[in-house]
């Protein structure tokens, strides 16, 4: 009984950052059990060479990347541990916002430690939320609001195209006036 193509079409996908083998198990079937698309990496590093920007050279190189890249995934929502070696949660959430393809797509971090500075400092980065480990159901349902603004916001392959045919849907993740008038121009 495979969805085929129709699946894509309904099923958010999720990437999962974790490196405890525990925390990822229960957050991949906790995201499972609520019909999303799973794809779960044990560390940051693994997280940026599947979204394709471990070997990014340069922001530019981003704009001219198209759904021809071998690199090209379509995720609609990142959740990630905030503690793990080499890259952290926080250094990931700063990569991906940096990112001209992902910076719309939500992410969220997880931690063992409840530190307000640290929460305030991911969600002044651009977090969605903060969820405290271990993960229960009741935080995944907070997700489905963000997969669906994530969805409309990054709906097409190409950045620039979204932005450029729909100044609207994306207007509310400028955060200058000036952005804005940029791509009107």
């Amino acid at each position: 009984m495979g969805g085929g193509g129709v699946a894509t079409d309904t099923q958010f996908h999720v990437l999962a950052v974790d490196d405890s083998i525990i925390d990822r198990k229960l957050i991949e079937r906790l995201l499972k059990t609520s019909s999303y698309q799973v794809t779960a990496v044990d560390s940051g590093v693994k997280a940026l060479e599947f979204l394709g920007l471990l070997d990014d050279h340069d922001d530019d190189h981003d704009e001219n990347t198209n759904s021809n890249s071998p690199h090209h995934v379509e995720v609609n929502l990142i959740i990630t541990d905030y503690c793990m070696p080499a890259i952290t949660g926080y250094d990931l959430l700063r990569k991906i916002k940096e990112s001209r393809l992902f910076k719309d797509i939500p992410v969220v971090i997880m931690s063992s430690e409840n530190v307000p500075s640290r929460i305030n400092s991911c969600l002044e980065q651009g977090a969605e939320e903060f969820f405290l480990k271990p993960v229960q159901q009741s935080d995944v349902n907070k997700l489905r609001p963000h997969l669906m603004r994530g969805r409309q916001t990054h709906k097409r392959k190409p950045v620039e195209e979204c932005c450029l045919n729909s100044p609207d849907r994306t207007r509310t993740r400028y955060n200058n006036l000036h952005d804005l008038e940029l791509l009107q121009s």
